[in-house]
């Protein structure tokens, strides 16, 4: 199955930067359709933005839209960003989906907590799993990379190893200019790339990192048009207007320091089935690192 990160969007509307006037009405019609529940979560994060404090979110990419899909999907792509303001400095941690926990009494996928129940259970396996606690989620399908990736132009990306896919070639090294379907496709590959599933994550990676690079260089885009509809068409979240609001207003410096980590395990057949078992070691390190990127001054 071909997967790819669709966080991209979350990162970016809680990094949206330069709200005013016209601006500031533009994100306000686009995080009202954004926004899909009212919750205590919700609440506590618009006390949170409201004084500036650090947030941790809980980033879902689903499949859904993918390849002519439309049933609700897994999340595929699960990572926890931590964005605070004070230190200027976004932490983003992914999260193998092939984690193995307990859900509702029976071993399962850490994917499968949404799959089945909602982006709350998500929430709550993935708070179980590190022992930290989450301000909200969002939830993107993948419909919409190619709108998102060609509506700031394009982004530029070194290629991590020499691949072919999906009728593209990248050569370890080379840098690319990218259009959406071109990001699609470096995001997607998993299956030759030595490192797996984690391999890819890392090219997710350096496809959100170049996408805010891209916003740096020119805030504006973010509230083009173009930019607002697709994510207003992709991401829904439980994180209210106006937490949407406070962080676009007080929390662009958060962009300047971004860090990217990924949690690392072991995989095992069970059953048939495969999964990543994390060690409590490294379970132990990704809490300390979420919650020092909370704290850190």
């Amino acid at each position: 199955m071909k997967k790819v990160l669709w966080s991209i969007l979350g990162v970016i509307v809680v990094l949206a930067v330069g709200i005013s006037g016209y601006a500031y009405y533009q994100l306000h019609n686009a995080t009202s359709k954004i926004n899909s529940s009212d919750s205590t979560l919700s609440k506590v994060s618009d006390q949170k933005t409201s004084s500036g404090k650090s947030v941790s979110y809980l980033l879902l990419g689903t499949d859904t839209g993918a390849l002519g899909r439309d049933y609700k999907g897994r999340t595929d792509t699960m990572m926890v960003m931590t964005v605070n303001p004070k230190a200027e400095k976004t932490t983003i941690v992914s999260i193998e989906r092939d984690t193995q926990i307990q859900l509702n009494g029976h071993t399962a996928k850490l994917n499968a907590a949404y799959a089945e129940g909602d982006a709350d259970s998500a929430i709550s396996a993935v708070e179980n799993l590190l022992d930290i606690k989450l301000d909200g989620y969002m939830l993107v399908n993948m419909n919409g990379l190619k709108q998102l990736v060609e509506s700031v132009g394009g982004v530029t990306v070194t290629a991590p190893l020499t691949f072919d896919y999906e009728g593209y070639s990248f050569v370890n090294g080379q840098s690319y200019s990218m259009d959406g379907d071109e990001a699609l496709a470096f995001s997607r590959m998993r299956y030759d790339d030595p490192k797996g599933d984690y391999g890819r994550q890392e090219r997710q990676q350096m496809v959100v990192k170049a996408v805010l690079n891209k916003l740096k260089q020119n805030p504006t885009s973010a509230l083009s048009n173009s930019f607002l509809a697709s994510v207003s068409d992709n991401v829904r979240s439980n994180i209210s207007q106006s937490s949407f609001q406070n962080l676009a207003m007080k929390y662009s410096k958060a962009a300047n320091t971004i860090e990217t980590d990924q949690i690392m395990g072991n995989g095992i057949m069970e059953n048939g089935v495969s999964y990543q078992i994390i060690p409590q070691n490294e379970i132990n390190r990704v809490h300390n690192e979420i919650e020092n990127a909370m704290n850190e001054q």
